[in-house]
Formats: structure tokens, C-alpha cells, sequence
């Protein structure tokens, strides 16, 4: 399906959505380019919104809604390798988009806690990172995560984009956002409710761009 249906499809479900939509686009539009241009995705969040980061880069890094077979020239290669495995692989691996969540390193994040300070546990990760290819997510209900905001500001720093996405006034995140996604509600739980299939969406759009 190309993008345009796929959008039709979301705010058919989630007509509140609407108010939204082309910031969404924008997004989608963005994600690609920088696959485009050789980057990666870089996402962070806390608590539910750190989650989101995880279930993120888990429908881009393997198939999401479509197969994405390895490329049959890699498939040599991997039977040039090792002819029993490499066939095994062949068949069982897919094609990823590179997406890290700065959530999911237990260690680093209690090292930078300990030695620098919590509100810097993403930034640090960007610093060390990012690339001016790659796009930097921040999911932030509020808008107002302090720890979301310094990595935004590094981001930018190092000359990458930064997507938020935040509740209806994006918060403070806003000012430092290349694309800000601000869903119709500032309840915590109905932001994390629209957070969801929000970024579905974009995982779809890129992943049936590139498949």
C-alpha cells in the first residue's frame, strides 16, 4: 500500500487523529531519507514511552507487516561462508532498518546516572552515536522530559533531526523538533493510546517503501 492509503487507513480508525496527519507524513518522509542517505533511528523515551522505543525499532529492525527476504546476493554469501548454516540463515534472517533504543543499555544508563546525572543518560548516547544522517526520536508525553530535551539539543548539535513525540502542547521539546507530532490529548494514558498507532503507521509507510 503506498502512503497516502495508509494514512486514509489511520485516521479512518483514529479520526482525532486528523489534526495530526501531516505532521505524521512529515515524519514518514523524514525516516525515509535518512534510510536513504545511509542513517539510522535513534529513539528514547521513559516508563510507557520507553517502551514505545523498544516496540519501534523491534517492527523496523525485522518484518513488521511484509516479508523482507535477505537479498539474494547476500544469501551467497552467506552459503559461501559456511554452506550448511549459511542456507539456514538464508532463509530464516530478514532485512532490518537500523534503529537503536538508548532505553535498552541497563549498564551504560547506571554508569551515566552514577558518574554525569540522569538527565543526561541520552544525550551521552547521541553524543557517542550519532551521525548527521540518522534522526533522533524523542517520546515524551508531556513534551517536558528534561532527559529527552538534553538529547534533542545534542541531536541538533551534532547536526541531526529530531522527531518529538508529545501530547497536544509538545512541551518544551517542541523548540528544538525538525517535525513534532502532537496528539489531541494531554492525559498521560490517552497520549500513550495515540502514541501507539502513530508510530505503527510511520513503521508501515517506511517499511512498504523500501519493500
Amino acid at each position: 500500500m503506498d502512503k497516502k492509503t495508509l494514512l486514509n487507513i489511520l485516521t479512518e480508525r483514529y479520526p482525532a487523529l486528523e489534526s495530526c496527519i501531516d505532521e505524521i507524513e512529515a515524519a514518514a518522509d523524514s525516516i525515509i531519507n535518512c534510510y536513504q542517505n545511509g542513517g539510522k533511528l535513534l529513539i528514547c523515551g521513559n516508563g510507557g514511552s520507553a517502551a514505545d522505543a523498544d516496540h519501534i525499532v523491534g517492527e523496523l529492525l525485522k518484518s513488521f507487516s511484509k516479508n523482507r527476504p535477505v537479498q539474494a546476493g547476500f544469501a551467497d554469501d552467506l552459503k559461501g561462508v559456511s554452506p550448511e548454516r549459511g542456507e539456514l540463515l538464508s532463509e530464516k534472517l530478514e532485512r532490518g532498518l537500523p534503529a537503536i533504543s538508548l532505553n535498552s543499555h541497563a549498564a551504560l544508563i547506571s554508569a551515566i546516572s552514577n558518574d554525569i546525572g540522569g538527565d543526561f543518560i541520552y544525550a551521552q548516547q547521541v553524543l557517542g552515536y550519532g551521525n548527521k544522517e540518522d534522526i533522533l526520536i524523542g517520546i515524551t508525553t508531556s513534551g517536558n522530559s528534561q532527559n529527552i530535551i538534553d538529547a534533542a539539543i545534542t541531536a541538533k548539535a551534532k547536526g541531526l533531526k529530531v522527531i518529538g513525540l508529545t501530547g497536544e502542547t509538545g512541551g518544551n521539546l517542541k523548540e528544538y523538533c525538525d517535525v513534532s507530532i502532537r496528539v489531541p490529548s494531554a492525559i498521560t494514558p490517552v497520549v500513550q493510546e495515540y502514541h501507539l498507532p502513530v508510530y505503527h503507521i510511520l513503521c508501515q509507510i517506511v517499511e512498504h517503501h523500501f519493500y
